[in-house]
């Protein structure tokens, strides 16, 4: 156990060393303070690195001083390079435990392994691409071959660390995806699709085998070719190459119309699921978000979702099939030339890892911008009106202008990453196949390779380069993605802010209204502080007060559009949550200043939202607020086509039909949001009286006092507070703020 602290203390002193440029200090127990250098980790790292290396390279040599000096000339066959491969993993693991005071990092672990598991790997290589002629005599102990194992496990190190493993950079501190888990999330909704998988899967095998032999074929045909006398088997071959051509057509068209098939589909649910899980978020969430960016997630981000994962993986699991055939038998064909092939895969996986990286930013920003760009266009195509009535246009076309510019600008930037990427691409590409063209050379010369042969292997090498790039490229494009799957599945996750319905639905409702001690707020705007109040049934209850006073707030709350975050309201006595979601909105309707109304018929306006409602039912409910002579007027009468938003409908027809819409629920609390105020006399009074009938509560927000003067209560609001209530004739003999508001307006009126 002494011994053992001592070596601790003895590898501690010498890692202090190296960092520290070489100090000189001479207890070991009590080391200088040392202050690391800004990438202080790395160079410790590097430093036990350093020492694991040399603690190989002194096995290496004592395994082989000791066969010299016990005149081995093998240290037993393959067997015991693996065997001592294994001895030698127990005291590496050992050392850089102590070394690193028990707290390895991964990067020691993998060199590690791979200091123990490439000289294996190396002898068995050897031993199967042994002659019988010359048979495997064990390992050589020159020194070329003692440095290759830690000259590669260092530079496979290094190249992962630094150019695969993304560490550090492609991942920040506030955003770290899970990849792999979103996209095995995404491929569980392509269960439905089983047995379309299983078909087009079984497709793609078949198209990649008869693709890898046609190559093949094609360099036996050429060698029949180039003899002097043509051999008796050519047409044999000929038919043998046709016949795998047009299986390799056929079963690659079977394949590519499957997997499209199956993306439709796939779009199909993720579409309906997304939009189902939006319509059920509270009406914070969209205002909180905007319309252009949700509809933008809801088609471009489900279709590339889609698209990226089921296209790449049909590519990669091609390429990758494919990748492997054409490998086994370019190795037959010329395993040198195949190496050369193989040293172009780690080159393009760090380059396209470090595109990669960048490539995902930009394509993050670039969707933010598409987002952007819609919303706007959006807002200025519904709002037409207003922008040509405030001469706003060339305000909205430099707005719009700045955004494409800004697109422009990302969409620039990530074209010169591409192209140098592309650029650096074909340099390395070309490189290796100057390199393997001299080596082709050779192997003809000496007669190991055929003129066929070479052409088949250049008909494989070229597709083997395309595959490996389709797997680089499909793994950038993926990764890409994350971000877009991520932000869809932050949708699909997302629990909506409001409380559940319940399970009340009774046959008679009286409409009593009790606010108590409300207080909401708009983030952190307050809108209502501690409201309480009391709507009667069959009573017509008004609300009052300058704007921003809260009136608008308490219509929604008492909608369920936004819940309290104190206080409560009852409806009968219960908390509106306790209502069926479906029930409590056929009882307590609104009809607004400024209804919406949705593109198709009258009826279909009329009856939105309900299942059971006859036409007969609705025609009664025009008769009733005298609205059915208007609308027989019409061309196709309740069939009419209302247009976008109720484009083709006057202002007081738009807020007719509202009335109708909300009377033919049957509703017992009614909200009228300055309901009426672009219908004509006669109009409003045929409403009132129907609005009025059959002990409905009644709940008017108004402007116009003359309206608010035949209430039966008046509540006044002012910064979110109620001031006073009482009758109208209360209220002006108190002389208080609906006194001066209603003198206000009086004075206006008379100016």
């Amino acid at each position: 156990m002494k011994v053992k602290v001592k070596v601790k203390r003895v590898l501690q002193t010498l890692k202090l060393a190296v960092l520290c440029g070489g100090e000189r200090y001479t207890d070991p127990i009590e080391p200088p303070a040392f202050s690391p250098p800004t990438e202080g980790k790395m160079t410790d790292v590097a430093a036990s690195g350093f020492f694991v290396l040399v603690f190989d390279a002194v096995l290496g040599s004592s395994m082989w001083t000791g066969l010299l000096l016990l005149d081995c000339s093998s240290c037993g066959g393959l067997e015991g390079v693996w065997a001592f491969g294994a001895v030698k993993w127990v005291f590496l693991h050992v050392f850089t435990s102590v070394l690193t005071d028990g707290k390895p990092q991964p990067v020691l672990h993998r060199l590690v392994a791979l200091l123990c598991l490439l000289p294996p790997v190396f002898e068995s290589g050897r031993f199967l691409k042994a002659s019988p002629s010359e048979p495997y005599s064990g390992p050589s102990p020159n020194l070329s071959m003692l440095l290759l194992g830690p000259m590669a496990s260092s530079l496979a190190c290094l190249i992962w660390e630094k150019g695969l493993s993304g560490n550090g950079k492609t991942k920040t501190d506030s955003v770290k995806l899970d990849t792999s888990g979103l996209l095995m999330r995404t491929l569980k909704y392509f269960k439905p699709d089983t047995l379309y998988l299983i078909a087009a899967f079984s497709f793609l095998i078949l198209g990649v085998i008869c693709d890898t032999f046609i190559p093949l074929y094609q360099g036996k045909v050429i060698d029949m070719l180039s003899g002097k006398v043509l051999e008796a088997g050519f047409g044999y071959a000929l038919g043998e190459l046709v016949l795998i051509s047009l299986g390799s057509a056929l079963f690659s068209g079977m394949r590519g119309g499957i997997f499209m098939c199956t993306l439709a589909r796939l779009n199909k649910r993720l579409k309906h699921l997304l939009f189902h899980t939006l319509l059920k978020q509270e009406v914070q969430f969209f205002d909180d978000n905007n319309p252009g960016r949700l509809s933008s997630r809801l088609h471009s981000d489900v279709d590339r979702m889609g698209r990226t994962v089921a296209l790449n993986a049909n590519a990669v699991v091609r390429s990758t099939v494919k990748t492997f055939l054409m490998l086994v038998v370019m190795l037959r064909l010329s395993w040198e030339l195949t190496v050369l092939t193989c040293i172009e895969m780690p080159l393009l996986a760090v380059v396209q890892n470090k595109y990669s990286t960048l490539y995902k930013e930009l394509k993050e920003q670039i969707q933010d911008c598409q987002a952007q760009n819609a919303d706007l266009a959006s807002q200025t195509v519904s709002g037409i009106q207003t922008v040509r009535s405030f001469k706003a246009e060339k305000d909205e076309i430099r707005r719009y202008q700045e955004a494409l510019k800004q697109m422009r600008v990302v969409k620039r930037r990530s074209g010169i990453y591409s192209s140098v990427f592309l650029l650096v691409r074909r340099l390395v590409s070309l490189g290796i196949k100057i390199l393997m063209l001299f080596q082709a050379r050779t192997l003809i010369s000496s007669g190991k390779l055929s003129i066929g042969s070479l052409v088949s292997f250049f008909l494989y090498q070229k597709p083997m380069s395309v595959n490996l790039k389709e797997i680089l490229y499909c793994y950038g494009e993926t990764v890409a993605t994350v971000g877009v799957i991520s932000k869809v599945f932050s949708y699909l996750d997302r629990t909506p802010k409001c409380k559940e319905e319940g399970d009340l639905a009774p046959d008679n409702l009286q409409g009593r209204i009790v606010f108590q001690n409300v207080t909401f707020k708009y983030q952190e705007k307050l809108a209502l502080k501690s409201v309480s109040m009391e709507l009667q049934p069959g009573k017509m209850t008004a609300l009052v007060g300058p704007s921003g006073s809260g009136k608008t707030t308490c219509v929604s709350l008492l909608k369920r559009l936004y819940e309290p975050q104190e206080g409560e309201i009852l409806l009968d006595g219960k908390p509106l949550h306790l209502y069926k979601h479906k029930y409590f909105h056929q009882k307590v309707t609104l009809v607004s200043q400024n209804p919406v109304l949705f593109s198709g018929s009258l009826r279909y306006n009329i009856e939105y939202g309900l299942q059971d409602c006859g036409i007969e039912k609705v025609k009664e409910t025009a008769n009733n607020v005298n609205a059915h002579d208007f609308i027989s007027e019409m061309e196709n009468e309740y069939n009419t086509d209302v247009g976008e938003g109720g484009g083709r409908l006057a202002g007081g027809q738009k807020q007719c039909i509202a009335v109708i819409r909300a009377l033919v629920r049957d509703p017992q609390v009614i909200i009228l949001d300055e309901a009426t105020s672009k219908l004509d006399v006669e109009a409003q009074h045929s409403v009132l009286k129907e609005i009025f009938a059959r002990g409905r509560t009644v709940l008017v927000v108004a402007h116009q006092l003359k309206t608010v003067e035949q209430a039966d209560h008046i509540i006044f609001l002012e910064n979110g507070e109620v001031v006073e209530e009482g009758t109208h004739s209360e209220l002006m003999a108190k002389k208080g703020r609906y006194y001066r508001l209603k003198e206000e307006l009086f004075s206006q009126d008379s100016q």
